[in-house]
Parts: structure tokens; C-alpha cells; sequence
């Protein structure tokens, strides 16, 4: 067993098994008119083997068996292949997507005059290399006039409409030696950045791929010296989260005759996919299905494809930003938690006192919904007869249906969750508590969407009268989008009430990166100050603290990891009313409750320093005076006076940090 195999079998011995094949990657053979350095195909103008018509056909006819493939044409340079435009011809009409791997320089050579318009007649998405964006870093590699020939055809490809609309064009990295390949988003704004301001170039996307020690560049290290050293640093920097992720898996080679490889570098290395029997297939001996009993072959070079942010033929397999948060949150509700007694810290619990309402409305909710529910606090606002509700990140309902009870049988309630699994719970149980509830028809539906897209999913403007979310906002890699999203579904005189976790720090993006993190709702935390902000510029100027407590890390693992970090529960009320301001402002306005919200008969309590006993006239800053007169409590308040006069900034009203230091009270989740 080599070392590859034995590293993959400690993360996941199923990652030798296939998943659906997606890619098929023909390489039609190692004529290329240059000679890289880095290059593991030992491709060259003195390349003598090219792909015969007679194996494209054959590579044609499994292309009709197995539709809707992403067809992956390579070399060498596969436009020098005579049999090139026959093939993508041939090809295009059956592949779901048609990409072809070009040097650039190619394009430039006698009678490829015409690719380009051959290119965009055939829709073809382009891949092409340019290891670095100077000229001295790319002819050191690839060979003096290199870079000057590059960005001549990229000029050409441009001109003909290639990064603008459909036609696309990706750049390749890979580094110039023994290392490997800086984060890919960061290279693809330098390479943007330097492209368009020195040369007017566009492209679509960066793709960074690590050198793979085989054939011309496993020669070049050896020949420095640097091959053990360099497999020592692609073992070193082994990343067990890439590894599902692996090319193989979804992808099928072929090479120049016909014989079939996992992936482009097996092919380079000569190790072919075999048969249980140990023989050697060929594209002519097996149907698509055929490959789902056949085990992915490894050797010691494929440690370079999870190596970092891994590396495959369509760039690094570590996803970044919001994808990856997706992903890191998917998997941990998912998979990872089975139920709350998994959790490792107080951040996923309620930990505030319950309302006697909503414990009354609990008892009613069925056990699985409340085991596998994971919430901060009880983010379920008083008064919603009649309202429609949206819960955003709702799991598995526990709230929607809380809300959706109280709310009663004229009320509407819509959660949104990406999870499958939470859903799956939520769905199921519908009809169930609707008979609990005593309700004829259900008021409430559960959508599966991203909230920072809502859009996505059909939820119109001014569409609800409240929206709440309960611990979700952290696991949301753009959360300007999110606050952004509830107030444009948010109606005029709605609020947004929320529970979630914040941090009295800006967080360092390893822990962003952290799946346990993340999942336990502390990686995604904001800097209360810079939540302030983004509040602000999304349309919410007035920002009200409800409750907050300090959150307890229950587990030594997490604890060490976020060293003397605070984290903090808070439960947020936001409300979209226009004319609020930034600050709190004194017009000489008094407010009295006058009784009648249910649960708050001799009390209101709006937020941590503004409570109203029933009858009393209290003196009330500007936006204090609009919250209560613009929106769905106006009917039990009474406001007293006008803004005529102005008296500067209210004292005492609720400035300061939201980062909780009193003693925790435990989880009661």
C-alpha cells in the first residue's frame, strides 16, 4: 500500500469508490509546440503520439452512451492534432459543455489562423495557461516570446467576445518551481488587476494548479535535487477536507490511443485503469456504467492534489467564502450533530428565559423537531396574530411552528433552510402539528434557499410583517446580503427580530476556516461594531439589544482554540421605518403603554433600557417614538408630541458595546 492510499484510508476509505462521472478529459496526444519545464506529459514539437480518427470515433460513440458529460479536450496542444476540429465538431452536440486546454500560443502558430472564430462558432470554454502575469516570470518558465505571444492571442480571444457573455476563458497558475500555488481568489484579483491595467485583458476565472512530480518536472527535481523534498512538502501539507473532492472521483481520462486513466497524471505516470482481473481498459471495452466496480488507482504523486487548497484540472478543491461556509455548515447539521447534546459550547442553545407563551407552545412541538433544533436564544416577538412570519435558517422548524401557533390560522409562516436533512425533519411533521395546533389547514411552508438570495426562491418585496432567525446570520459568509435581504422583504413598519453570537474582536480567517467553528456558530461570529455597520448600511440605523449573555465553552478542544476570545448571545430588534437616525435624538416625545399586548398586560418590555409600565408617561428619544407609533404596536401606545423642536442627543439611551460580562446561566436547550 503506498503512502497516498494508506494517508486517504485514515480520512475516508470510500474515497476510492467512484461517484457519478461528470468530466471526461481526452488527451489527443503530447504534440505541442513548446517545452515547459513544469510540463508532466513531456509534451514537445518532437511529440510523436497523436490521437487517430479512428479512437476519436470510438471516443464519440461512449460520449452518445453517457449524455450530458462535460467533454475536456487536452494535450500537448490539441489543436496541432489533425483530427482536432473533427473531433470538437463531432463532439459538441453530445457534451453538456465542451472545454478545450490551449497554451495561447498556439493560436499565433501557421494555419491556426482560424481557431479563434472556430472557438466561439462551437461555443468551446477555454482553459488556458499563463503561469504568471510578467513577462520575465512566464519565459523563464515556458521560453523567450512566450508571454509577448500570450497576450497577443488573449487580445485576439478577447476581441472575439471571449469573457464577455457566454464565451468563457479561465487562466491557469501553477507555480514556477518547488512550491505550491498561493489562494487562488487572491492570485485571480492580482492577475485581473495586472491584465486590465497594463494590457485591457479580460478573463473569467483563475484556476491554480500544483506541478505534479511526474515525467519533464520529476526529472527537473531530481536533477536539482528537490524531488524529496518537494514530495515532503506535498505530504506535509496533506488536507484531509479536500480529499472527497478529488478529480478522480467524477472524472475519466483518456489518452491519445484509447486507453482509459483516473485522471490526466495517472496517464502521465502509466497507471491505467484495470479490470478486476488487473487488465488494462480501453475505451472501446466498456460502457459508462461499467466503471462504478472499478477502484480508483493512487500512487504517491496524487499527494499534490490535496495538498493545500488541493489542486485539480479545475483549480483548488478547497471551496473559499461562501461556498465553503455552505459546505462547512451542510456537513456539520447534517452529518456531524446527531442532536444538541453533541454541541460543544452554549453558542447553539437557548440560553434565555423562555416566555410562558412559547413554553406552552413547545409542549406541543414533536420530540425529533426539538432534538435535532439549534438556536441562541428565543428570537419570537410578541403580538403576532395575523402576521406573516419568515424564519431565516429555520432547521428543522422548531421556531416556525412556535410562531406559525401563535400567529394562529390567519397568520402565514415561511421558513428557509439550505440543509436537506433539517428539512426533511420539518416537512414531515407539518400536518402532525397542525392537528396539534387545532388548525384545519396549514399556515405554514418551508422552502429550501440561501438567505442570502431570497429572491431565489420567489419571496417578493415588502412581503412580511416580521422576520426572525435564530442563530443562522453567523453561518452566512455574506451577511451584508443577508441584512440586505430582510429589508427588502421586510413590509414598512416590519422588524427584524434575531438571535445570534458575536465577538468583542474581529475574528482571524483560520477560525473562519474551522468546520467546528463554524458549525458551533463561533467561527462565523461578527465584531458586534462592524455587525453595527453593516446593519446600518443595509437600512437599519437604530439597532436594539434585547437581551445578551455570555456564552459558555463547554469543550477544552474549542476553548484553547479561541484563547480569551468573548463571545456573546444576543437577541437583536431592527425595524425598517423610515426617517430613523443614527443616533439617539431628543424631541421632547413621551410614550405611554396603555395595556392590551398578550403576555405584557402591566409591562412592555421593547429592549434592554426601555420598559413601559402599563399607564406610565415616559420621556422617549425620536426613534423610540417612531418604533412605537409606525408599527405593529402603535394600537397599545399613545404617543405624546410632535418633532417641531429639537434638543439634541437623548441621555442615556442605549449606547455602548453589546458584548454581555455577567456570569453565564447555563444552556437549557
Amino acid at each position: 500500500m503506498n503512502a497516498f492510499v494508506s494517508k486517504i484510508m485514515e480520512v475516508n476509505g470510500q474515497v476510492r469508490e467512484r461517484a457519478t462521472l461528470e468530466i471526461l478529459q481526452v488527451n489527443m496526444g503530447d504534440l505541442c509546440n513548446q517545452s515547459c519545464k513544469h510540463c508532466h506529459v513531456g509534451a514537445s514539437p518532437r511529440g510523436e503520439n497523436t490521437m487517430s480518427r479512428k479512437t476519436v470515433d470510438k471516443v464519440i460513440e461512449f460520449l452518445r452512451k453517457k449524455k450530458e458529460l462535460i467533454l475536456d479536450i487536452t494535450g500537448g496542444a490539441p489543436e496541432m492534432n489533425l483530427n482536432f476540429r473533427y473531433f470538437v465538431e463531432k463532439a459538441r452536440p453530445l457534451a453538456k459543455e465542451l472545454i478545450v486546454r490551449s497554451n495561447l500560443t498556439v493560436l499565433l502558430e501557421n494555419g491556426q489562423e482560424d481557431i479563434p472564430d472556430f472557438y466561439r462558432k462551437n461555443k468551446v470554454r477555454l482553459i488556458c495557461s499563463l503561469p504568471c502575469y510578467t513577462e520575465e516570470n512566464v519565459d523563464k518558465q515556458r521560453g523567450g516570446g512566450v508571454f509577448e505571444k500570450s497576450i497577443a492571442a488573449l487580445k485576439i480571444l478577447n476581441a472575439k467576445g471571449y469573457a464577455a457573455g457566454d464565451l468563457k476563458i479561465d487562466l491557469v497558475y501553477n507555480p514556477g518551481g518547488a512550491f505550491l500555488p498561493g489562494p487562488q481568489k487572491d492570485l485571480e484579483t492580482d492577475y485581473k488587476k495586472a491584465l486590465k491595467e497594463k494590457y485591457d485583458i479580460d478573463f473569467n476565472a483563475l484556476i491554480t494548479i500544483t506541478n505534479v512530480p511526474i515525467k519533464r518536472f520529476k526529472d527537473d527535481l531530481r536533477e536539482k535535487k528537490e524531488y524529496e523534498k518537494y514530495m515532503d512538502l506535498l505530504k506535509d501539507n496533506f488536507n484531509e477536507h479536500v480529499v472527497v473532492n478529488v478529480m478522480c472521483r467524477t472524472l475519466l481520462s483518456v489518452g491519445w490511443d484509447g486507453t482509459l486513466y483516473d485522471c490526466d497524471f495517472n496517464q502521465a505516470a502509466d497507471i491505467p485503469v484495470v479490470d478486476p482481473h488487473g487488465r488494462k481498459l480501453h475505451i472501446e471495452d466498456v460502457a459508462p456504467d461499467d466503471l462504478d466496480a472499478m477502484s480508483i488507482r493512487f500512487s504517491d504523486h496524487c499527494f499534490c492534489c490535496t495538498a493545500g487548497a488541493g489542486s485539480s484540472c479545475q483549480g483548488s478543491l478547497k471551496k473559499v467564502g461562501q461556498e465553503r461556509t455552505r459546505e462547512m455548515v451542510s456537513d456539520y447539521y447534517g452529518n456531524v450533530l446527531s442532536g444538541s447534546e453533541d454541541l460543544k459550547t452554549t453558542a447553539c442553545c437557548n440560553i434565555e428565559s423562555v416566555p410562558k407563551r412559547v413554553r406552552e407552545v413547545s409542549r406541543l412541538i414533536a420530540p425529533e423537531i426539538s432534538a435535532k433544533f439549534y438556536g441562541c436564544g428565543s428570537p419570537i416577538p410578541l403580538e403576532l396574530k395575523g402576521t406573516k412570519v419568515l424564519d431565516l435558517g429555520c432547521g428543522t422548524g422548531k421556531d416556525s411552528y412556535i410562531i406559525a401557533c401563535l400567529s394562529g390560522e390567519k397568520g402565514e409562516v415561511v421558513g428557509v433552510d439550505m440543509t436537506d436533512a433539517q428539512l426533511k425533519v420539518a416537512n414531515n411533521y407539518v400536518d402532525h402539528q397542525m392537528k396539534m395546533f387545532g388548525f384545519a389547514k396549514p399556515n405554514i411552508k418551508f422552502l429550501k434557499g440561501h438567505i442570502e438570495d431570497l429572491k431565489k426562491i420567489g419571496l417578493k418585496d415588502a412581503a412580511f410583517d416580521i422576520v426572525v432567525s435564530n442563530c443562522v446570520v453567523n453561518l452566512s459568509a455574506r451577511k451584508d446580503q443577508v441584512f440586505a435581504e430582510v429589508y427588502r422583504v421586510l413590509k414598512s413598519g416590519g422588524e427584524f427580530y434575531f438571535s445570534d453570537v458575536f465577538c468583542d474582536r474581529r475574528l482571524p480567517e483560520w477560525m473562519k476556516d474551522d468546520p467546528v467553528l463554524v458549525g458551533e456558530c463561533l467561527g462565523g461570529a461578527l465584531y458586534w461594531k462592524d455587525f453595527e455597520r453593516l446593519a446600518s448600511s443595509a437600512g437599519f440605523p437604530d439597532i436594539r439589544v434585547y437581551s445578551s449573555k455570555p456564552i459558555k465553552i463547554t469543550d477544552p478542544g474549542v476553548r484553547d482554540k479561541v484563547g480569551d476570545t468573548v463571545f456573546t448571545s444576543v437577541t437583536y430588534r431592527m425595524f425598517k421605518i423610515d426617517g430613523l437616525e443614527d443616533a439617539c435624538e431628543n424631541y421632547g416625545e413621551k410614550a405611554v403603554y396603555e395595556g392590551g399586548i398578550e403576555d405584557s398586560l402591566e409591562e412592555f418590555i421593547l429592549d434592554d433600557h426601555h420598559v413601559f409600565g402599563r399607564g406610565e408617561e415616559v420621556e422617549v428619544c425620536g426613534n423610540t417614538a417612531a418604533i412605537l407609533s409606525k408599527t405593529r404596536f402603535s394600537k397599545y401606545f399613545n404617543v405624546i408630541g410632535d418633532r417641531s423642536k429639537h434638543y439634541g442627543l437623548f441621555p442615556g439611551c442605549g449606547t455602548g458595546p453589546t458584548i454581555a460580562k455577567e456570569e453565564d446561566h447555563g444552556c437549557c436547550c
